[in-house]
């Protein structure tokens, strides 16, 4: 498994070019801005526009329960709140790694 950190306040634009240019299976976003319902969105359209629809997002940070349900609706493969178990967070990028 290889990781990628672009780094810090990245733009959705530069987050789906980086990833269109390492042909990554999962983009996870740590989000504790409160500015998830803005950059979420618009990190899985642009996925969609790129035809990367098939790429899992996954969200981390101090997200509302009812904020994650939209995410998850919206497309986001898992919201992971504070504490929640690493194992977890590994398991599901595993899967979705090996399922490309």
């Amino acid at each position: 498994m290889e990781v990628i950190y672009t780094g810090l306040r990245q733009t959705p634009e530069m987050i789906v070019h980086a990833a269109l240019q390492e042909d990554v299976q999962v983009i996870g976003l740590s989000i504790l801005s409160g500015a998830h319902n803005a950059i979420v969105p618009r990190v899985l359209e642009l996925l969609r526009q790129q035809g990367m629809a098939d790429v899992k997002v996954v969200v981390g940070g101090t997200v509302p329960d009812e904020d994650a349900a939209e995410l998850k609706r919206q497309g986001v493969a898992e919201v992971f709140q504070p504490g929640a178990p690493l194992e977890a967070v590994v398991d599901l990028i595993r899967a979705a790694a090996v399922s490309k």
